[in-house]
């Protein structure tokens, strides 16, 4: 796969039909490899934190979530040509998924949101089969048995949604175990699905504009927001050499 290098990330710049080829063939393999799908906070995040750094370098799939991403490697140059916000990935994914009457596992989110989504997403998908679900809300001491869960299950799909950096340390600590297909973390994916928080109208997201909407629906994201133009202003120095 064709990948550019953003602010020490390797993406690998495909479209989603692209991508979910490349899922379907991993399930058919069963190596537990995982997809991470970074923002602009998730990048700068990783400029400071090595464990998360090393865990997107494991991934097996890297895919730009995020407008700022873009702009950030128009900066520096290296022109991503594609974005690819993790839950359309999976969305995708899925709909082929169920053609071939393949399995997902919800992890993460409160408890009973991973079973309103594994519900709202069979009646969307016909075809696709729920294996298992489990809410993101447990210790370090529970691991293993949530791992336990998901082996049980073997799922082909491994939606793993505990929020970064948790779910790429989680993915990249678990891989080797993981009797599943693929692995994909999604951050706040399972309450879309679960019908409990919206996304931005077709529109916006095609101008790029996902954040802001977001931002005006729930204004308390304003503290996160403020954070992200810092991505484009890390392009520039690199860029200068700063």
């Amino acid at each position: 796969m064709n990948q550019k290098e953003i602010l020490g990330i390797r993406f690998d710049d495909i479209g989603i039909p692209e991508a979910v080829d490349w899922a379907l063939e991993q399930m058919g393999a069963r190596r537990g490899v995982y997809a991470v799908t970074p923002n602009p906070e998730i990048v700068l995040e990783a400029r400071k934190n090595a464990a998360l750094k090393d865990a997107i370098d494991g991934a097996s799939l890297t895919l730009p979530d995020g407008v700022g991403v873009v702009y950030a490697s128009r900066i520096l140059g290296s022109g991503l040509e594609n974005r690819v916000p993790g839950i359309d990935f999976a969305s995708s994914l899925m709909e082929r998924m169920a053609r071939q009457g393949k399995s997902v596992y919800l992890l993460g989110a409160k408890p009973g949101v991973a079973e309103l989504a594994a519900e709202k997403l069979c009646d969307r998908f016909p075809g696709l089969t729920a294996a298992g679900c489990r809410d993101g809300y447990f210790s370090e001491e529970e691991t293993e048995a949530v791992l336990d869960g998901v082996n049980a299950a073997s799922p082909d799909l491994l939606l793993v949604c505990l929020g970064s950096p948790k779910q790429e340390l989680w993915m990249a600590a678990n891989a080797a175990r993981a009797h599943v297909g693929l692995m994909a973390g999604l951050g706040g994916a399972l309450d879309v699905y679960a019908g409990l928080a919206g996304r931005a109208p077709q529109k916006w997201r095609e101008l790029g504009l996902e954040w802001l909407y977001r931002l005006i629906k729930e204004p308390k994201r304003i503290k996160r927001m403020i954070r992200l133009p810092g991505i484009l202003t890390a392009a520039v120095r690199e860029k200068i050499g700063g």
